[in-house]
């Protein structure tokens, strides 16, 4: 093969081999793509399917024809240069494709795209070790997972390595793969699958690439942005990571960028290493270029995520296989279920992190269904929400597309401290937007984040007739929640262990979503207040309370600050976490109640940029 230098380099170069000293810069082209979620069909703004009219007024994104036609252009004009194409997992579970044909679909169209390497996420193994196995069956590239670990009876044998070595341009490149340690709690890969430590089998592989010579290692992960940057990025001889899970949009240019693109981590081994990841659902191709030195280190990287919109001309002939795909699920998707007045909002960053609308209509529309079983309470989880829904019609596979995972009502009883106990689990892992946050109904709760895991509940309280009076820990209540929660999923093992008189077998929530709007339209979103986040300040005489997004209430509430601004007032050294939004004026606003002071904070810690603060790194404040 052939290898590419500037011009200006080759004489040097030539000289230099000819002394036996160094060889030149090798420069290679990463295109990536993460979280695809069979969006097979191109989405709207709301990351659900696009209309017909919506096409038609260039306001789609992504989908795979479009993906396809982009990484054929990218590869024409990369021709000549060392280009890799990799996929950071979660292709399935999100429309009626994945319903329909169990990843077969996705498996044939990400095969056209000719991926060099991917890994799994989670959702890879919602049909347990079955559907994997079937995807592995039908694609043509090596997978990728250091911590999968079948047993000699797994379905899956030995078709997901550690890691592999590729030829790039004359190099060797080597990929270790790595998926989100709690893949167990939130999907099902069964009990001859076994989930090993992300750190420890990367590390152990990245060391097996080195004993092989290979010197270029890229970590393609799928344990969200804050994992990659805290560990992955860390681990020796690791140089590049591209990663999914956490959908992160990374971008220069973006106001809403998780990060800058790539985030560069220090590695203890007195090097950087740059961290990229591409938002979801099709909508970004990763485009990445890192140039290394010749002993294999990163000398510099850059790079954007590209936007597939409607400025990219979909591939017709993959136009014309999806649209043979889509006959048998057409009438479904298409029957009209309901009107909504306007758009529910089921967000990400909502539903994960606070009340969002979506949250509060499932929840309801749970609780509506099983009112006549004495039930009075439901718990949902966020991640199981997955788009939102625009204005106007509602159809039937818009409420598919929400809430895609085939879940049933599950109802049980359970004990107040327990219920406490959940809503704790569910709280758990807000700094990484975690699945498990708790959208509920027939209850209020308030939390405080700033508080250690496991004691960030503020207050409880349920409702009894038209009041709500406080959660009684000793007393009994009827709960409905989904199967999959209710079976320990998402870390909701205090369901499983301390439920009584289970059953699991209820309609499927899509069902209850589409029969609940059918009821209620036109349907009108609401938030009302029923979850609230505790904002601690710096000589606060009391704790106050902050609605959710949208919250209709007439109750004067305090103006809410970024990320930092629960975190309680420093009276010694504390350490905080960045999260989404986090500035250093904030965070010194938080801990010491004077913004100003926020040069302290910096001085800490490196004197990092004050309002592009890396998610997920940890901060030293010191004592005011």
């Amino acid at each position: 093969m052939i290898r590419h230098m500037r011009t200006g380099l080759m004489t040097a170069s030539i000289l230099a081999l000819s002394s036996g000293a160094a060889f030149a810069d090798y420069e290679l082209n990463i295109l990536h793509i993460n979280d695809l979620h069979s969006r097979i069909e191109s989405i709207n703004k709301f990351d659900s399917t696009c209309s017909a009219e919506e096409e038609g007024k260039n306001e789609c994104f992504g989908g795979v024809a479009r993906l396809k036609s982009l990484i054929e252009q990218k590869r024409q004009e990369l021709s000549g240069k060392n280009v890799l194409l990799l996929n950071a997992g979660d292709n399935f579970q999100g429309s009626l494709f994945f319903t329909t044909y169990k990843g077969l679909a996705e498996a044939e169209f990400l095969n056209l795209m000719k991926f060099d390497a991917m890994t799994v996420g989670n959702h890879e193994f919602d049909e347990s070790e079955d559907g994997l196995a079937g995807f592995l069956d039908k694609i043509t590239f090596p997978v990728v997972t250091a911590n999968v670990l079948p047993s000699h009876k797994s379905k899956i044998g030995d078709r997901i390595k550690p890691s592999i070595v590729l030829e790039v341009g004359g190099q060797k490149v080597g990929i270790v793969g790595a998926v989100a340690n709690d893949t167990p709690e939130l999907s099902s890969p069964g009990p001859d699958i076994l989930i090993g430590d992300d750190v420890a089998t990367t590390t152990a592989a990245v060391e097996e690439l080195k004993k092989q010579g290979v010197d270029k290692i890229i970590a393609l992960t799928h344990v969200g942005y804050p994992r990659d940057l805290a560990a992955i990025a860390k681990i020796p001889d690791v140089d590049v990571v591209v990663g999914g899970h956490s959908h992160s949009l990374l971008s220069n240019t973006d106001a809403k960028a998780e990060g800058p693109y790539p985030t560069m981590v220090d590695n203890p081994g007195g090097y950087k290493v740059p961290v990229v990841q591409a938002a979801s659902y099709t909508k970004y191709l990763g485009d990445l270029v890192v140039t290394f030195d010749d002993k294999g280190v990163v000398k510099a990287a850059k790079g954007d995520p590209i936007l597939v919109d409607s400025s990219v001309k979909p591939d017709e002939a993959v136009l014309t296989r999806i649209a043979e795909l889509a006959k048998p699920i057409e009438e479904l998707r298409s029957k009209i279920i309901a009107k909504t007045e306007e758009p529910i909002d089921g967000s990400r960053e909502n539903c994960r992190a606070r009340e969002c609308q979506m949250g509060s209509l499932v929840a309801d529309a749970m609780l509506d269904r099983v009112k006549g079983q004495g039930v009075t309470i439901a718990i949902t989880n966020g991640g199981g929400l997955r788009a939102s829904i625009d204005a106007g019609d509602v159809s039937m596979g818009e409420a598919i597309t929400v809430l895609p995972f085939q879940n049933t009502v599950a109802t049980f009883q359970l004990k107040g401290d327990s219920i406490r106990a959940a809503l704790e689990n569910g709280l758990s892992k807000l700094e990484e937007g975690g699945g498990r946050f708790p959208q509920v109904a027939g209850l209020k709760y308030s939390f405080d984040r700033s508080k250690p895991v496991g004691s960030r509940v503020v207050s409880v309280e349920v409702k009894e007739g038209e009041t709500y009076v406080p959660l009684d820990p000793a007393k009994t209540y009827s709960l409905v929640s989904n199967n999959y929660m209710r079976n320990g999923g998402d870390g909701y093992d205090v369901f499983k262990e301390k439920g009584e008189n289970a059953y699991d077998y209820g309609p499927g929530l899509e069902t209850v979503l589409a029969d609940y709007l059918a009821a209620h339209q036109p349907f009108k979103p609401y938030t009302d207040g029923r979850i609230t986040e505790v904002a601690s300040a710096a000589g606060a005489a009391a704790t106050e309370a902050k609605p959710a997004a949208g919250t209709d209430t007439t109750a004067t509430q305090p103006a809410a600050t970024s990320g930092a601004a629960t975190a309680s007032a420093a009276s010694g050294p504390q350490k905080h976490v960045i999260a989404k939004g986090d500035t250093l004026w904030d965070l010194a606003k938080s801990f010491y109640g004077e913004g100003a002071l926020w040069k302290k904070i910096s001085e800490a810690n490196g004197k990092p940029a004050p309002r592009a603060l890396h998610v997920g790194t940890e901060l030293e404040i010191p004592a005011k």
